[in-house]
């Protein structure tokens, strides 16, 4: 008789996203013709920049003709992709990388997965509480843990809560963890770590011999001059860390697909025997074994984001979205939600109304103002009593989504 991954089966239930869209296809099917205004799932809206997608077209072009075409590229992704992201997005960072140590991919999300596939079960992870989902239902998938107790919490992974009390910067783990997820700007309550507070947990990953799993994923939304954009600004983090980066917010690739990894070369971890092995040439193989590579025309759409034109443009969207958060920050602020992020990232995170939980504030939210957003308990036991709201929309709707709000929760 063939046999499952248990693992799957303690997941306690559906994917955060697809649960929301479940909710919101019941509303909608028993109440056509209402307009819904979505500030959930933190899709972009914007349409792609014209120099991205003279870019694309070009890309697609050259598989047309005989002399231009590509068949299987890299799977580490093509040399210019990389080297035109070292020199226009961490040199200007004083970070110093080798091409090498950049892999493109197809999105953060899968990497940050996937990263999983080059270390022992052994290890012990540390997640925070508040957290992107993936992190914490990849490490169950994959054996990790025991079963989710009655707070949802998985026996085996250290939680690190992030609340209103510590300013949503967790304290470091009480117990030895070989592995720890951070992501800022954050996702989902929008804040951010000083480089202080990122060198303590260099420091930190340095002394215990851990290593960062550092998501970057929004770092081009930062907005205040003394905030760090990698970790590798720290130093003696190429020692302790890898980093993620999407070209999913960043550039509006939600649906064409691109991120990247790094992972320096100095980066190591030790065998059972005890022998370091270096993580770039472990990961190198895992994606030559299990991984195609990026499209080519993808691949030359990333390059253009990165040209003098083609960041200008995406700026002028990022910015877009930025006066969409501080509208909804302000806005709520205004009518006595109190709200936290949405300077150096996307989203806002608020705190629910007058203590409604945070899929009852979801489905009153839904039921009577016509706004989607995301309940905080979605992303850990911390984030009960919270609520998740994204900038990424039309202006229109945004300002429509407030008054919606502010009329029926304004104090």
């Amino acid at each position: 008789m063939t046999r499952i991954n248990d693992s799957y089966l303690k997941l306690k239930a559906g994917y955060l996203f697809p649960e929301i869209g479940r909710r919101v296809k019941s509303f909608t099917d028993a109440n056509p013709g209402i307009q819904i205004i979505r500030l959930g799932i933190g899709d972009v809206t914007e349409p792609l920049a014209s120099e991205v997608v003279d870019a694309f077209h070009k890309g697609i072009d050259d598989l047309a003709q005989a002399k231009t075409f590509h068949g299987y590229g890299p799977e580490q992704g093509y040399d210019w992709l990389a080297a035109r992201i070292n020199e226009k997005s961490y040199k200007p960072l004083g970070v110093e990388l080798k091409t090498s140590e950049i892999f493109i991919s197809d999105g953060s999300k899968c990497d940050s997965a996937n990263i999983l596939d080059i270390f022992d079960l052994s290890n012990k992870v540390a997640i925070c509480d508040p957290v992107y989902p993936v992190y914490n239902d990849t490490n169950v998938m994959v054996g990790r843990t025991g079963e989710a107790d009655e707070n949802g919490y998985y026996e085996g992974i250290v939680y690190m809560p992030c609340t209103e009390e510590n300013n949503f910067s967790p304290a470091f783990p009480g117990e030895k963890v070989d592995l720890i997820y951070l992501c800022y700007p954050n996702n989902p309550t929008g804040t951010v770590a000083s480089k202080e507070q990122l060198k303590g947990w260099v420091d930190y990953a340095l002394k215990n011999k851990a290593i960062i799993l550092f998501d970057a994923a929004y770092e081009a939304f930062i907005t205040e001059a003394d905030i760090p954009h990698s970790i590798y600004e720290i130093e003696g983090a190429k020692k302790c860390a890898i980093e993620f980066r999407s070209f999913s917010k960043t550039a509006g690739f939600t649906g064409v697909r691109c991120g990247l990894t790094v992972i320096p070369d100095e980066l190591t971890a030790t065998t059972n025997q005890g022998e370091e092995v270096a993580l770039n040439s472990l990961w190198n193989r895992r994606q030559s074994t299990k991984f195609n590579g990026v499209s080519y025309p993808v691949q030359r759409a990333a390059a253009a984001v990165y040209s003098d034109k083609g960041w200008a443009q995406v700026q002028e969207t990022i910015a877009y979205y930025m006066e969409n958060a501080r509208l909804i920050r302000e806005g709520l602020g205004q009518a006595g939600i109190t709200c936290f992020g949405g300077v150096n990232a996307p989203y806002i995170w608020l705190k629910t109304p007058d203590n409604i939980g945070s899929w009852d504030f979801f489905d009153r939210l839904l039921s009577e103002c016509h706004v989607v957003g995301t309940p905080g308990s979605g992303f850990g036991p911390s984030g009960e009593g919270y609520f998740r709201l994204s900038a990424f929309g039309s202006r229109e709707n945004v300002q429509e989504a407030i008054k919606r709000i502010t009329e029926k929760w304004g104090s």
